[in-house]
This record gives structure tokens, C-alpha cells and sequence, in this order.
């Protein structure tokens, strides 16, 4: 029976209905940093049970947040981390820095990206929270069967 897992990132303290909306139905929720107050995670749980990691601009001393978060479910192991601990996070650094696991979610970039590669699946489900730049906000639905992950990108309004 397939999992499905919501990711988000960068929400900045703003939790849209849309993308309470996008994650309904998830099973787990994976929240890659920039998370901006105690809040958002109290309004998530409220859908499923969530893993935070801190970002760059979060306080770090939040018990809720950890720095990074390896996530054992169904055969895959799925690293979680803000990605600014390695610069300007994307595939051809996190891939190398942590080699053990087939899935990466990060944030930082506030830029939505799924990449394949090797085996290996980076995923950053863009920025949910206040728009910044030229970026569209965005969550995503990461669904794990044995040997299958399926990713989608939800855009919000």
C-alpha cells in the first residue's frame, strides 16, 4: 500500500489554506526549514504528524526542529535538512554530503525541483509561505511504494 508524505518549506510564518488544502489526506509531513513560528507546526499536525528541520532564519532552539531528519519508511531512507548547510543546496551537493540516502528534501532555494539521478531522488518543494522573487509557491505529495517514489509539485494560490 502506497505512503504518501507532504513536504513543504520555507512557510516564513504564513500557512496558505491552500496548501492546508494540498496536503490533506498525507500520512506524514515533512517540513525542510525556514519553518518561522511554533504556529505552522501546531496547524499541520492538525492533518498528520510532522518532522521539522531548522532553516537559516528559525530559532534554532526550538525543541520541535532539528538540523536534519533521516526518515526510514517503507525501504526508503529520505534525508531532510534546510540545505543551507551546504551554500547553495541542489542535487550535486547534497547527493555527495549524504551518499545513504535515496531521497533528499530540502528548502532554501524557495525554488520547486524534482531530480533524478543515479538511483537517487532531490526533491524541494518550494517555498509555501509569503511569495518572494519570481517564485510561484508551491508544496509537494511524495508517494513511496517498494521500489517506486512519485513526486508532485501543487502550486498555491
Amino acid at each position: 500500500m502506497p505512503i504518501t508524505i507532504g513536504l513543504i518549506s520555507d512557510t516564513h510564518g504564513l500557512l496558505r489554506a491552500s496548501a492546508m488544502h494540498a496536503l490533506e489526506g498525507v500520512e506524514l509531513i515533512l517540513h525542510a526549514g525556514d519553518v518561522g513560528s511554533r504556529d505552522i507546526l501546531i496547524e499541520l499536525r492538525a492533518l498528520a504528524p510532522v518532522q521539522a528541520v531548522f532553516g537559516n532564519v528559525d530559532d534554532q532552539h526550538m525543541p520541535e526542529l532539528e538540523a536534519h531528519r533521516w526518515v526510514s519508511l517503507d525501504g526508503w531512507q529520505i534525508h531532510v535538512s534546510h540545505g543551507h548547510e551546504v551554500g547553495r543546496p541542489g542535487p550535486e551537493l547534497l547527493i555527495p554530503r549524504y551518499p545513504d540516502a535515496d531521497i533528499h528534501v530540502f528548502g532554501h532555494t524557495h525554488r520547486a525541483l524534482v531530480h533524478r539521478e543515479a538511483g537517487k531522488l532531490v526533491v524541494n518543494p518550494g517555498a509555501a509561505g509569503p511569495r518572494r522573487f519570481d517564485v510561484v509557491p508551491s508544496v509537494a505529495r511524495l508517494t513511496l511504494a517498494p521500489g517506486q517514489a512519485d513526486v508532485e509539485i501543487v502550486t498555491l494560490d
